[in-house]
């Protein structure tokens, strides 16, 4: 039974974080150590974590204390530094994880020697009591071996990019020199991203074993203008990933920009729709990244329907932004 490392970010989380460490304790995988970084919290979240260990001397964890909040991108760099399992798992603090969950990957990743095996993860929405499976794979083959054809199922959509609820071989981590980029709120994005770059063998679990709780402080739900520079900065990383690599993968990451700035600007009229000078602002500013040539249009590996979706993305500012308004507003 190889040892897993679950790393679980702590801030703000004093309401959720003993339910997420129930589920680790309730595990049927026992071979199991408990990396619990402290990013500053101003709540009571190190209080309740505290006695759950003087409550459960017999699990393995460790918490660990950022002497100033850095953000989750740099927690997620101290759990994957201090674990010493052959798996890394992480785990957010307001989430939770089914009874199986580390069982089930763990034998899927031993079976099929991979790099990464992905959960399901179904969505509980705090409103309404629904879940929802709003990150499904898509995956039609229960593993994916080869980094080309991985990176192009990649660019399709074909799992989740969140970084929780998949299992992690520590080694590759290590040997790919792989990290969150430190100041990135929407770190998931671009950390899934430079994966894919490196992924030989990916495995998927097309079983449920994460919930994710949506709340009233979810990040989903509270996009601010820092999100939106954020989304600009992962846009000058897949710029420079364009520019460093070789023609097959620069027409994917092509592909990979055509989708993202296309939700970044969705998600920007969604949260800050008084703002239209800054919408126009980042129209403008996205329009720098490549984008589908001439030759492109006639060719058939680019769908109609990415044909026209660049086209969008790449006129005129002003007139981008009325059209944009005129198909967001038909189609919400």
């Amino acid at each position: 039974m190889p040892l897993v490392s679950i790393n679980i970010p702590v801030y703000k989380c004093e309401n959720y974080i003993l339910r997420c460490l129930e589920s680790v304790k309730n595990q049927t995988y026992k071979n199991l150590e408990i990396i619990l970084v402290n990013d500053a919290t101003p709540d009571n979240s190190i209080e309740i974590i505290e006695k759950f260990i003087s409550e459960n001397p017999d699990l393995n964890i460790q918490l660990l204390h950022h002497e100033k909040n850095s953000g989750l991108s740099v927690v997620r760099n101290t759990g994957i530094d201090n674990s010493s399992g052959k798996y890394i798992y992480m785990l957010d603090s307001d989430d939770y994880i089914s009874n199986d969950c580390i069982e089930k990957l763990v034998e899927l990743a031993e079976k099929e020697n991979t790099d990464i095996v992905v959960g399901e993860t179904i969505c509980l929405d705090s409103t309404d009591g629904q879940e929802k499976l709003l990150f499904p794979i898509r995956a039609e083959e229960k593993a994916y071996e080869g980094n080309d054809f991985i990176f192009e199922r990649f660019i399709a959509g074909d799992w989740p990019i969140i970084a929780p609820n998949k299992l992690y071989n520590r080694e590759w981590i290590l040997k790919n020199e792989l990290k969150f980029i430190p100041g990135l709120y929407s770190q998931d994005e671009l950390w899934a991203f430079h994966c894919a770059f490196k992924i030989n063998k990916i495995a998927f679990l097309k079983e449920v074993t994460y919930i994710y709780y949506l709340h009233g402080a979810s990040t989903i739900y509270n996009k601010t203008k820092v999100n939106f520079e954020n989304h600009q900065t992962i846009v000058e990383w897949f710029i420079k990933a364009y520019q460093e690599t070789n023609s097959k993968r620069k027409q994917l990451i092509k592909k990979k920009l055509i989708g993202f700035k296309e939700t970044t600007l969705q998600m920007q009229w969604k949260s800050m729709r008084d703002d239209v000078p800054y919408w126009k602002q980042n129209y403008a500013r996205l329009k720098k990244a490549p984008k589908l040539s001439l030759s492109d249009y006639f060719s058939s590996e680019f769908t109609t329907d990415q044909k026209k979706r660049n086209l969008f993305l790449n006129l005129p500012t002003e007139l981008g932004f009325r059209l944009f308004k005129w198909r967001y507003e038909r189609k919400f």
